[in-house]
């Protein structure tokens, strides 16, 4: 989906204020975490690392989606934030291994922590990121937006976590809080991240579509009016949002300005029932010679004929 003008404008602007204050409460929770001993306070700011991470990446995807395609990226910019997304998830996953072998270690051998320092920095910490979800719900429809909105408000509710422990720490000298708490966040951190280097790396490895089942793809263009075969069908994403479709259709011996009833009609049951906007749908009237992979020809005898060129949809 993608978000022009004005509304892009004032979504940058939500997106970068929200950059900014989520970048200092990473390093307000670094200092005070270290001030105060608190593993859990430093475990909420590699928690806000991946705060910034998706909203960087929703600003990332933001720019870049204004940005046209030309002759040297000829599908655009979309992976630039797909690959940056797999690097940095990666970072996330030692992060929160690390964070995971301190705290076993700390519950080995407790460190006395400060639970005031805790509590404040917590609170200052829940109030940011119930703003920065507020400023998401009513910046865009996005569906970007409103995927950084849900990490944003799931991220606060950690943060009260934080602060229930500190309260336990305070009332009831319970220190083996802190490190449990930190356990709980990186578990957190670890099963968001992976879920991240999986979907990247399942884009960047031209992988089909998580959501998308290629066989129902396959079986619902077959049933279309005209169509008697469809193979060296491949499905794929540019980006997080943006899916394309490549394949051959096999129908009768036509000439082309009747075909184009068929290529419309096969282009808009991918956009309605699929959300596949960017199609390059080859005619034939014979099939290939190996069906599934289209890696040869049967024979010379047997001439292709093209009822239609690729067609090209955005």
């Amino acid at each position: 989906m993608h978000v022009h003008g004005k509304a892009t404008r004032e979504t940058q602007n939500v997106l970068r204020f929200s950059l900014a204050l989520t970048l200092g409460y990473i390093a307000l929770t670094l200092f005070a975490g270290w001030r105060a001993h608190s593993l859990a306070l430093l475990s909420e700011a590699g928690h806000n690392a991946s705060d910034f991470l998706a909203l960087l990446l929703s600003f990332v995807a933001v720019y870049f989606q204004s940005r046209p395609a030309n002759t040297t990226k000829t599908f655009g910019y979309q992976r630039a934030g797909v690959l940056a997304a797999f690097v940095n998830a990666l970072t996330l996953l030692l992060i929160a291994i690390g964070i995971a072998f301190e705290a076993l270690i700390r519950l080995r051998h407790p460190v006395a922590v400060q639970p005031r320092l805790m509590m404040e920095v917590a609170a200052v910490g829940l109030l940011m990121n119930g703003l920065i979800a507020a400023l998401l719900a009513r910046s865009s429809r996005d569906v970007n937006i409103r995927s950084t909105f849900i990490h944003m408000l799931g991220d606060a509710l950690s943060t009260a976590a934080v602060l229930v422990g500190a309260v336990c720490i305070w009332y009831w000298h319970a220190g083996w809080v802190d490190p449990a708490l930190s356990l709980v966040i990186a578990a957190v951190v670890f099963w968001s991240s992976l879920g991240i280097v999986r979907e990247t790396l399942n884009i960047l490895l031209e992988g089909a579509p998580q959501g998308l089942d290629v066989p129902a793809i396959r079986d619902a263009m077959k049933k279309m009016d005209g169509v008697l075969d469809i193979h060296d069908l491949h499905v794929w994403s540019l980006g997080s949002q943006t899916h394309a479709l490549s394949c051959h259709v096999t129908i009768a011996d036509i000439p082309p300005s009747e075909s184009a009833a068929i290529l419309e009609q096969l282009r808009a049951g991918l956009r309605t029932n699929f959300s596949i906007r960017h199609t390059t749908i080859q005619f034939e009237h014979v099939d290939c010679g190996i069906l599934d992979d289209c890696l040869q020809t049967e024979t010379d005898e047997h001439e292709h004929h093209h009822a239609g060129s690729h067609a090209h949809q955005h």
